[in-house]
């Protein structure tokens, strides 16, 4: 039996459900190496609800100091218009104020580890997120256009630093291949609780509609399937529609049947919520969209001569050996490049720009 927390919250007060989600889901943090990761799609205002709210953020970070870990990093990868402005997108969004000096750009050092052939070989995934004792997910209450809804599985994509999530986009190439890939980079790591922001959810075409929907609760959970079947049932939905969570449970990462969770708390149903498509058409045909993403694609770091001091922390940090010093400055071998972006994020002198 799958358990979720439902909690009436505002965001002046939603540290009440966060003590409330680490009561009824408790963790051995004393000690331990602490990874916070929020919902971080691109640079934003908080009042766009596009990203998890800091007030959500700085009240987890505040329980997590209280229990005494060893250590806390809080970081994201964002998506298709924030790759390589990971500190960007943080500042913008007031997440990096509500991180502390817990912040690390998560971006700047990847580990490789094997993935599903049918993708991709291998995957380069941020080191912080696979290092850590204890991973806390902190999705948002949002639709997506291609998966229909956003929430605790769709959050760990972020665990995937550059365009290497555009390029996963292209491979995949529908929106059911898709479904399958989040549920592949999910599982890389799994994290250990999830709390999720659904004091103002988003409704309409996600991940970034303007149709905003005033919800008033907080989330938690230490199991995805479970969040994210209460979360469809919430829009109105039958999770059993949704493809990600059937291949999620096909895989024993948890089950979306009512029977089997224990809902603790009201759960609204929100009349009339506007939802995408089920199909994926929102994204997956908007022509606009594939050449953004194919664009994407073709990036490859370039260096400024000019900014470049040849200290050559890019060649030291690259997972893959696609960049060398043939002369004065770094250059990078195009076809062994697998766009995680991490040089540009670790260049001191931020000397490294993308360009096709």
């Amino acid at each position: 039996m799958h358990r979720v927390m439902i909690h009436p919250a505002t965001y002046d007060n939603c540290a009440k459900a966060v003590d409330l989600a680490f009561e009824k889901f408790p963790l051995e943090i004393a000690g331990k190496k602490v990874m916070i990761k929020p919902n971080l799609l691109r640079s934003s205002s908080a009042n766009e609800h596009i990203v998890t709210h800091p007030a959500l953020l700085r009240a987890v970070v505040a329980k997590v100091e209280s229990l005494s870990p060893a250590k806390i990093v809080v970081g994201d990868n964002p998506g298709l218009f924030g790759y390589g402005d990971n500190e960007k997108c943080f500042q913008e969004t007031g997440l990096m104020d509500a991180a502390g000096p817990h912040y690390r750009n998560i971006g700047d050092d990847i580990r490789k580890l094997p993935f599903n052939p049918d993708f991709m070989p291998e995957i380069g995934i941020s080191k912080d997120v696979l290092d850590a004792d204890i991973l806390i997910s902190l999705p948002k209450f949002k639709t997506h256009g291609l998966t229909v809804m956003t929430g605790a599985i769709k959050n760990s994509y972020g665990i995937l630093p550059g365009a290497q999530k555009a390029r996963l986009h292209g491979i995949a190439g529908s929106p059911e291949r898709f479904h399958q890939v989040i549920v592949e980079v999910f599982r890389q790591r799994v994290p250990d609780l999830y709390i999720m922001d659904a004091v103002v959810g988003m409704e309409g075409n996600g991940p970034a509609s303007p149709d905003l929907r005033e919800i008033g609760v907080i989330l938690a959970s230490d199991n995805a399937v479970a969040m994210d079947a209460v979360v469809a049932r919430m829009m109105g939905l039958d999770p059993g529609c949704l493809r990600f969570l059937q291949i999620a449970r096909e895989m024993g990462l948890g089950d979306f049947d009512a029977a089997r969770i224990q809902v603790d708390g009201d759960m609204p149903v929100l009349e009339d919520f506007k939802l995408p498509p089920l199909g994926g058409e929102a994204i997956a045909g908007d022509p606009d969209v594939i050449q953004i993403l194919e664009a994407k694609t073709l990036l490859r770091p370039k260096v400024d001569p000019e900014l470049c001091t040849a200290c050559g922390a890019c060649v030291d940090h690259c997972p893959v050996d696609a960049l060398e010093f043939p002369d004065a400055y770094p250059v990078v071998e195009a076809d062994t490049c697998i766009t995680c972006f991490c040089c540009q994020e670790i260049c001191p002198e931020k000397a490294i720009s993308l360009s096709e």
